[in-house]
Protein backbone atom coordinates (compact mmCIF):
# COMPACT_ATOMS: atom_id res chain seq x y z
CA UNK A 1 0.00 0.00 0.00
CA UNK A 2 1.20 3.36 -0.59
CA UNK A 3 2.56 5.96 2.47
CA UNK A 4 -0.22 8.22 3.09
CA UNK A 5 1.00 9.30 6.91
CA UNK A 6 4.64 9.26 8.28
CA UNK A 7 4.70 9.63 11.74
CA UNK A 8 7.63 10.51 13.57
CA UNK A 9 9.10 9.85 17.05
CA UNK A 10 10.07 13.21 18.81
CA UNK A 11 13.26 12.31 21.28
CA UNK A 12 15.85 11.30 19.17
CA UNK A 13 14.46 11.30 15.71
CA UNK A 14 13.46 15.50 15.62
CA UNK A 15 15.40 16.72 18.66
CA UNK A 16 18.92 15.62 19.80
CA UNK A 17 17.36 15.43 23.54
CA UNK A 18 18.43 11.99 24.63
CA UNK A 19 21.99 12.37 25.55
CA UNK A 20 20.58 15.06 27.96
CA UNK A 21 18.40 12.95 29.38
CA UNK A 22 20.87 10.34 29.79
CA UNK A 23 23.85 12.24 31.36
CA UNK A 24 20.76 14.39 33.73
CA UNK A 25 18.68 11.14 34.35
CA UNK A 26 22.15 9.08 35.57
CA UNK A 27 23.18 12.29 37.91
CA UNK A 28 19.82 12.31 39.62
CA UNK A 29 19.61 8.53 40.03
CA UNK A 30 23.39 8.60 41.43
CA UNK A 31 22.27 11.04 44.34
CA UNK A 32 19.68 8.64 45.12
CA UNK A 33 22.39 6.09 45.43
CA UNK A 34 21.29 4.26 42.04
CA UNK A 35 24.48 3.72 40.20
CA UNK A 36 24.62 2.26 36.29
CA UNK A 37 25.84 2.62 33.08
CA UNK A 38 25.20 4.61 30.74
CA UNK A 39 24.73 2.05 28.92
CA UNK A 40 22.55 0.45 31.65
CA UNK A 41 20.07 3.44 31.81
CA UNK A 42 19.43 3.62 27.85
CA UNK A 43 18.37 0.11 27.38
CA UNK A 44 15.94 0.72 30.92
CA UNK A 45 14.65 4.13 29.94
CA UNK A 46 15.43 6.12 26.45
CA UNK A 47 11.82 5.51 24.63
CA UNK A 48 9.59 5.08 27.51
CA UNK A 49 7.06 7.44 29.08
CA UNK A 50 7.76 9.53 32.08
CA UNK A 51 5.13 7.66 34.30
CA UNK A 52 7.55 4.86 33.81
CA UNK A 53 10.21 6.72 34.74
CA UNK A 54 8.51 7.83 37.66
CA UNK A 55 7.79 4.12 38.65
CA UNK A 56 10.85 3.40 38.63
CA UNK A 57 12.51 6.40 41.05
CA UNK A 58 9.51 5.64 43.64
CA UNK A 59 9.90 8.05 46.81
CA UNK A 60 12.31 10.13 46.58
CA UNK A 61 13.78 12.78 49.50
CA UNK A 62 12.18 16.56 49.34
CA UNK A 63 13.49 18.11 46.86
CA UNK A 64 15.03 15.64 44.53
CA UNK A 65 12.35 15.86 41.83
CA UNK A 66 12.20 19.85 42.08
CA UNK A 67 16.07 20.05 41.62
CA UNK A 68 15.69 17.37 38.49
CA UNK A 69 13.07 18.78 36.95
CA UNK A 70 15.22 21.99 37.11
CA UNK A 71 18.71 20.59 35.59
CA UNK A 72 17.12 18.48 33.03
CA UNK A 73 15.05 21.67 31.93
CA UNK A 74 17.97 23.83 31.88
CA UNK A 75 20.32 21.44 30.36
CA UNK A 76 18.11 21.35 27.48
CA UNK A 77 17.03 24.94 27.04
CA UNK A 78 21.25 25.54 26.66
CA UNK A 79 21.69 22.53 24.33
CA UNK A 80 19.38 21.34 22.40
CA UNK A 81 19.77 21.06 18.72
CA UNK A 82 17.65 19.68 15.70
CA UNK A 83 18.81 16.20 15.02
CA UNK A 84 21.57 16.51 12.17
CA UNK A 85 19.65 16.08 8.66
CA UNK A 86 16.43 16.33 9.64
CA UNK A 87 15.02 19.95 8.95
CA UNK A 88 15.78 19.43 4.92
CA UNK A 89 13.61 16.08 5.07
CA UNK A 90 10.26 17.78 6.52
CA UNK A 91 10.78 20.74 4.09
CA UNK A 92 11.15 18.47 0.84
CA UNK A 93 8.29 15.35 2.64
CA UNK A 94 5.44 15.61 0.35
CA UNK A 95 3.07 13.53 2.39
CA UNK A 96 1.07 14.21 4.95
CA UNK A 97 3.35 13.78 8.21
CA UNK A 98 2.33 14.34 12.27
CA UNK A 99 4.69 13.79 15.11
CA UNK A 100 3.68 10.92 17.92
CA UNK A 101 6.11 10.85 21.31
CA UNK A 102 5.62 9.47 24.52
CA UNK A 103 6.54 12.95 25.90
CA UNK A 104 4.19 15.42 27.71
CA UNK A 105 2.66 17.59 25.37
CA UNK A 106 3.92 20.66 27.21
CA UNK A 107 7.40 18.95 26.69
CA UNK A 108 7.37 17.92 22.79
CA UNK A 109 5.94 21.36 22.02
CA UNK A 110 8.44 23.57 23.79
CA UNK A 111 11.38 21.17 22.13
CA UNK A 112 10.02 22.00 18.61
CA UNK A 113 9.60 25.26 19.46
CA UNK A 114 12.45 25.43 20.94
CA UNK A 115 14.63 24.27 17.94
CA UNK A 116 12.19 25.80 15.31
CA UNK A 117 10.59 22.92 14.10
CA UNK A 118 7.53 23.45 15.23
CA UNK A 119 5.67 25.16 12.20
CA UNK A 120 6.27 21.79 10.61
CA UNK A 121 4.11 20.05 13.06
CA UNK A 122 0.66 22.65 13.92
CA UNK A 123 -1.96 20.56 15.03
CA UNK A 124 -0.39 16.96 14.51
CA UNK A 125 1.41 16.57 17.66
CA UNK A 126 0.34 13.34 19.77
CA UNK A 127 1.33 12.74 23.55
CA UNK A 128 1.25 9.69 25.50
CA UNK A 129 -0.88 11.51 27.03
CA UNK A 130 -3.97 11.03 24.74
CA UNK A 131 -4.07 7.08 24.84
CA UNK A 132 -4.04 5.05 27.74
CA UNK A 133 -0.76 3.37 27.33
CA UNK A 134 1.86 4.95 25.17
CA UNK A 135 4.82 2.86 23.32
CA UNK A 136 5.38 0.16 23.40
CA UNK A 137 1.60 -0.23 23.43
CA UNK A 138 0.43 0.70 19.82
CA UNK A 139 -2.17 2.56 21.38
CA UNK A 140 -0.50 6.06 20.57
CA UNK A 141 0.45 5.53 16.90
CA UNK A 142 -3.20 4.12 16.07
CA UNK A 143 -4.49 7.26 17.84
CA UNK A 144 -2.40 9.81 15.29
CA UNK A 145 -2.96 7.47 12.46
CA UNK A 146 -6.99 7.54 13.29
CA UNK A 147 -7.02 11.30 13.60
CA UNK A 148 -5.04 12.19 10.51
CA UNK A 149 -7.36 9.92 8.64
CA UNK A 150 -5.22 7.34 7.37
CA UNK A 151 -5.15 2.86 7.87
CA UNK A 152 -2.09 1.87 9.53
CA UNK A 153 -0.59 0.05 6.98
CA UNK A 154 -0.65 3.19 4.83
CA UNK A 155 1.77 4.98 7.82
CA UNK A 156 5.66 4.54 7.98
CA UNK A 157 6.79 5.18 11.84
CA UNK A 158 10.39 6.95 11.97
CA UNK A 159 11.55 5.48 15.52
CA UNK A 160 15.30 4.95 17.46
CA UNK A 161 14.39 3.43 20.39
CA UNK A 162 13.11 -1.12 20.26
CA UNK A 163 10.05 0.54 23.23
CA UNK A 164 9.07 2.68 19.67
CA UNK A 165 9.57 0.22 17.03
CA UNK A 166 7.92 -2.65 18.98
CA UNK A 167 4.72 0.25 19.25
CA UNK A 168 5.46 0.58 15.01
CA UNK A 169 4.90 -3.05 14.03
CA UNK A 170 2.50 -3.94 16.90
CA UNK A 171 0.10 -1.29 15.37
CA UNK A 172 0.72 -3.26 11.55
CA UNK A 173 2.64 0.00 10.59
CA UNK A 174 5.71 -0.28 8.63
CA UNK A 175 8.91 1.26 10.37
CA UNK A 176 11.85 3.19 9.76
CA UNK A 177 14.71 3.11 12.96
CA UNK A 178 17.25 5.55 13.35
CA UNK A 179 20.42 3.55 14.14
CA UNK A 180 22.28 7.02 14.17
CA UNK A 181 21.30 7.89 17.75
CA UNK A 182 22.17 6.65 21.14
CA UNK A 183 20.68 3.15 20.78
CA UNK A 184 22.93 0.43 20.18
CA UNK A 185 22.25 -0.94 16.64
CA UNK A 186 22.05 -4.00 17.90
CA UNK A 187 19.06 -3.44 19.85
CA UNK A 188 17.20 -2.15 17.02
CA UNK A 189 18.23 -5.45 14.55
CA UNK A 190 15.64 -8.37 14.00
CA UNK A 191 12.36 -6.26 15.50
CA UNK A 192 11.06 -5.75 12.27
CA UNK A 193 12.29 -2.50 11.11
CA UNK A 194 14.41 -1.09 8.63
CA UNK A 195 17.68 0.01 9.60
CA UNK A 196 18.86 4.16 8.22
CA UNK A 197 22.15 6.02 9.62
CA UNK A 198 21.69 9.34 8.73
CA UNK A 199 17.96 11.15 8.01
CA UNK A 200 18.98 12.10 4.19
CA UNK A 201 18.44 8.45 3.97
CA UNK A 202 15.00 8.46 4.72
CA UNK A 203 13.00 10.43 1.28
CA UNK A 204 14.06 8.14 -0.88
CA UNK A 205 13.30 4.93 2.24
CA UNK A 206 10.28 6.07 2.63
CA UNK A 207 9.55 6.61 -1.53
CA UNK A 208 10.68 2.80 -1.53
CA UNK A 209 7.75 2.17 0.26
Amino acid sequence: MAVELVIFDCDGVLVDSEPISVRVGLAALRRLGRDMTEDEYIELFVGRTGDYWEQYVGATPPGWRDRFTAEYRAAVDAELRVVEGITDVLERLTIPFCVASNGRHRTIRHNLRLTGLAHHFDGRVFSAEDVAEGKPAPDLFLHAAATMGAEPEACVVVEDSPVGVTAAVSAGMRCLAFAGGITPVSRLEGLGATLFHHPAELPALITAL
